[in-house]
């Protein structure tokens, strides 16, 4: 969501006045059928002398997706106020990158970091962010028009129907306080809605589908956050940083994975600490996860057109068979039919 605000002033236009299949009538916005296309993308660069972006915009009936990278050339950026832009609930994940925004409209600091989610209602923005200028920013977003959030959350979960309660009276408001870790479910839905290849009918099926279900996993992942502080195996910054440290050293030795004694004296924590923070960031153990993001990358490699016996080895598993069965276990599908 404060993306969109910063795709506004990197764009430099008035979408207000043409937001996808929204238009202005008088003082609200309304949807607009699509006409002919039920589904509507645009890529496009842009260079700045205060950034650069490279970006990609779907819009489908009710929801627009908007994801991409940004490089900030100035720590600094003023946010005009915004008061043209369709009333929409947008679920943010921000992917890399790090950075707060101050609105002065509610006066609230909003932080975003690398590999964090969270579910935001803010009508207006009108403030100043400040951002790492040597690092990019990688984001993924999608907006949910009011009234179709407001008629989803009304039977679901009690932190939706909380978050919807405050979306209907107008209250700035986020799902929680703080963000939450973006889990491999999420980051395999992520990437099913980037990796896309339907068309037409079928392609707004799959896209509506794969929002509902980013939902559902987050609300999901908020539902169970709320556990106390004393059950909470992170009691430091450090604790946390070390479980992502141990993640990202993890999928770089994917094809030689060190032993759990290994890992945790190479991120600089113990093993109970390693573990238990492991399924609490990311709700696995910590092979559990190694093997689907293997599998996960197997797939992808599959796709690419690689073959099955040099994905299998390439992946260190012990033969193709093995292989086969672990991939069949997890997609319900043999290798050689991903294939085709």
């Amino acid at each position: 969501m404060l993306y969109f605000f910063l795709i506004i002033a990197i764009m430099g236009i008035n979408v207000g006045k043409d937001y996808g299949s929204w238009k202005k009538v008088g003082g609200r916005f309304e949807q607009v059928p699509l006409q002919g296309n039920l589904v509507t993308e645009k890529r496009e660069k842009y260079n700045f002398s205060f950034s650069d972006a490279e970006l990609v915009q779907i819009t489908i009936p009710d929801i627009y997706i908007v994801y991409g990278d940004i490089r900030f050339k100035q720590e600094q950026m003023y946010f005009r106020p915004t008061y043209d832009v369709p009333d929409m609930v947008k679920l943010r994940f921000t992917l890399s990158g790090n950075g707060t925004i101050y609105n002065e409209v509610n006066q609230q600091t909003y932080h975003f970091n690398s590999n964090q989610q969270n579910i935001i209602y803010m009508p207006e923005l009108d403030g100043t962010g400040k951002y790492d200028t040597g690092h990019n920013y990688s984001f993924f977003e999608v907006h949910f028009a009011k009234e179709k959030f407001l008629q989803l959350a009304e039977n679901s979960s009690n932190a939706l129907k909380v978050l919807a309660g405050h979306v209907d009276a107008g209250h700035y408001v986020q799902l929680g306080e703080q963000n939450l870790p973006i889990s491999l479910a999420m980051h395999e839905c992520i990437r099913s809605i980037i990796n896309c290849n339907y068309t037409g009918g079928l392609k707004l099926i799959f896209l509506q589908s794969k929002c509902l279900e980013l939902l559902v996993l987050q609300a999901e992942a908020f539902e169970r956050g709320l556990i106390s502080d004393q059950d909470n195996p992170l009691k430091s910054a450090h604790d946390q940083e070390a479980i992502y440290y141990a993640r990202d050293f993890l999928i770089e030795n994917i094809h030689q994975p060190p032993s759990i004694a290994e890992l945790a004296k190479i991120c600089g924590t113990n093993e109970f600490k390693l573990k238990q923070g492991f399924k609490r960031l990311f709700d696995n153990s910590i092979f559990g996860y190694l093997s689907d993001y293997k599998l996960n990358h197997a797939k992808e490699m599959l796709l690419d057109g690689k073959a099955i016996k040099a994905v299998a080895f390439e992946l260190n598993y012990s033969s193709v068979q093995h292989f086969s069965t672990a991939f069949r276990k997890k997609f319900a599908v043999s290798p050689g039919k991903v294939k085709i």
